[in-house]
């Protein structure tokens, strides 16, 4: 069987994003980081923006001789602005700038249904402590997902029972009939690629 993308519900194209997806980078790095409302939220939110870290490293020795214009990691700012219901599109608009629907919107989806899937598989204590980031940024609430649709939590559910699927290894050749065959959950494929998660 053809290789099938993480991506294929969605006729998802990887190299038609990634360029919307650099758009959006750059418009954290370059501008939302430095703006008023961009800093106040993520202040209530308790996470470092990349400005406010190359400080932080500034002021510590290190070793580390990496360039101040590598490339910064966009997971760990959507991750804490869905586990503290921030996630709107307004503040999705403010962090990642006009295009954030197509740059980052399947990276929010992915984790708004991570977020579903850590909140069915663990306690609360847990959650928390699997969105909490080193350097005391520990989250300071979560909040259950807001504005969810009926068909985002569909789409979880089967997601969901792919997974749990997988965990008893019934997938491939051994798949319940009917089902979808070779077709991983999203969140283990984006695990396997080195998809930085906090």
């Amino acid at each position: 069987m053809p290789f099938q993308h993480p991506f294929q519900e969605s006729q998802f194209d990887l190299f038609d994003w990634y360029p919307k997806f650099r758009e959006c980078q750059s418009h954290f790095v370059e501008h939302a980081q430095h703006s008023g409302p961009v800093q106040a939220v993520a202040a209530f939110v308790n996470i470092l923006l990349p400005f406010q870290k190359a400080q932080k490293n500034e002021r510590e020795p290190s070793d580390n001789t990496e360039s101040a214009a590598s490339l910064v990691a966009l997971v760990p700012y959507i991750r804490r602005l869905v586990a503290t219901g921030f996630d709107t599109p307004a503040v999705l608009h403010g962090f990642f700038g006009d295009d954030w629907s197509e740059g980052i919107g399947q990276i929010h989806e992915m984790e708004r249904r991570n977020f579903l899937f850590a909140a069915k598989s663990e306690n609360w204590v847990n959650v928390k402590s699997s969105y909490d980031i080193e350097d005391s940024q520990a989250v300071p609430f979560l909040r259950p997902l807001q504005g969810a649709t009926e068909e985002e939590i569909q789409s979880a559910e089967s997601s969901w029972s792919e997974w749990l699927a997988m965990q008893d290894w019934m997938l491939g050749p051994r798949a319940p009939p009917g089902e979808p065959k070779n077709q991983l959950c999203l969140q283990s494929c984006l695990a396997e690629v080195g998809m930085p998660h906090v």
